[in-house]
């Protein structure tokens, strides 16, 4: 059986009623609050407190605190006036079962009630939500679209000022030729003029009515000779790029077969147009995205690339470079990593794509502040190109905040 509390006090105004009850040291957190608009119930156990209002309180702007030992209930009333008393008093015992019984069915209505509104509004919620999203997607549908429509327009415009340009340089062909057939008509009728006669035993042309036309006569063909080459011996030793026919011969074929790589995943294909299936049109799109500064739509180009065809090393390099401007950093150490493998072997015709591929990744290296692997990515960089003077001097800015020569304020920038 719980212990009923007697010791509690009240005070009043005409609007509000102020409660005090004493908590007799037990753990704030394990007291219970309950209350209607005529009922009240505070429970900390082995403790226990009801009190049946005289009159109505306002539940809903009543509040509790609890803390120091006590617990300080601030009831608002519905009626402003001075109560005579807090509770009924001589009241039967069926009457206030029956207050009680009330006061717990309110308790469940209001919480029904609580729970319906809170769900009606979690559903208004979720439906402006979706809303706001089929907004946006439709809002950036209709840019695609547009970006689409665009790149139509300038492509047939291309279309028709090439043709415009051949159809310009076939007329000009056309009128060379004619102009050349002119030139020999003329010549021919010019060669029938002449006739040959003889003068002192030497061979001479005359020519007809010279006085009438004022026509010059033609030179007198070139006689044939034979000229005479001689090669000197070679005495040189033979070129570094020929001591790497091997390695050349194995890129190459490696190059070759990545071109005919072509993803076989139909599904992805289904919904591109002939030219968006071909990773050198979409590794194009991509490099003119990036010029203009739309990073993010280069990165899905090279992406639909890769998917088609994953040998290609530049496609892995630009859209590192992409991953730098947006500062996904770790997307372009691992795009500057598989670009390098797939530049294997190491040769003279893919030297200037892998210094690219240490260069930025040293870049991404030292945008996360890890200084010394973007130094050694420099570093092989140089083994390459042990000249370029932009990568001689930012890593020559990184070896100096390295060694903690350099001050804070002239350390290598971000966009290396």
């Amino acid at each position: 059986m719980p212990l009923l509390v007697k010791d509690y006090s009240w005070t009043q105004t005409p609007s509000s009623i102020c409660l005090t009850i004493p908590l007799k040291r037990a753990n704030p957190r394990k007291v219970d609050v309950f209350a209607t608009d005529e009922y009240l119930k505070v429970h900390f156990p082995p403790f226990l407190l009801e009190v049946f209002f005289s009159e109505a309180i306002d539940d809903d702007t009543s509040v509790a605190k609890i803390g120091n030992g006590v617990a300080v209930l601030t009831l608002r009333k519905k009626e402003d006036r001075m109560w005579e008393q807090l509770t009924i008093d001589d009241a039967d015992k069926e009457i206030l079962k029956s207050i009680r019984e009330r006061a717990v069915l309110k308790a469940q209505e209001k919480s029904a009630a609580d729970s319906k509104t809170r769900a009606e509004k979690k559903q208004e919620e979720n439906k402006y939500t979706l809303e706001k999203m089929m907004k946006i997607e439709e809002g950036q549908r209709n840019n695609i679209e547009k970006l689409k429509a665009d790149e139509r327009e300038r492509a047939t415009a291309e279309l028709e000022a090439w043709k415009l340009q051949q159809k310009r340089e076939a007329e000009k062909e056309e009128a060379r030729k004619n102009r050349q057939t002119q030139e020999q008509k003329i010549q021919l009728s010019y060669t029938s003029q002449l006739s040959p006669t003889k003068n002192t035993g030497t061979a001479k042309y005359q020519r007809k009515d010279c006085d009438k036309k004022n026509l010059a006569p033609l030179p007198a063909p070139r006689s044939p000779c034979t000229i005479k080459i001689q090669f000197t011996p070679r005495v040189f030793p033979t070129a570094l790029r020929e001591s790497r026919v091997p390695e050349e011969e194995e890129w190459l074929k490696k190059q070759a077969d990545a071109r005919r790589q072509t993803s076989t995943d139909v599904s992805a294909l289904n919904d591109l147009k002939e030219d968006e299936r071909n990773p050198d049109w979409l590794k194009e799109k991509g490099n003119k995205l990036f010029v203009t500064g739309n990073y993010l739509a280069a990165v899905n180009a090279y992406n639909l690339a890769i998917q088609l065809n994953r040998k290609i090393p530049a496609l892995y390099l630009n859209r590192a470079a992409c991953h730098i401007k947006l500062k996904n950093l770790h997307k372009a150490i691992e795009d500057s990593s598989q670009a390098l493998d797939l530049l294997l072997p190491a040769v003279a015709d893919n030297a200037d794509a892998r210094m690219k591929a240490y260069v930025r990744r040293g870049t991404a290296f030292c945008e996360l502040e890890l200084y010394a692997e973007g130094l050694q990515d420099y570093d092989a960089a140089l083994k390459i190109d042990p000249y370029n003077q932009t990568v001689l001097s930012d890593a020559e800015k990184i070896r100096q905040f390295i060694q903690g020569s350099m001050p804070d304020h002239l350390a290598p920038e971000k966009n290396m």
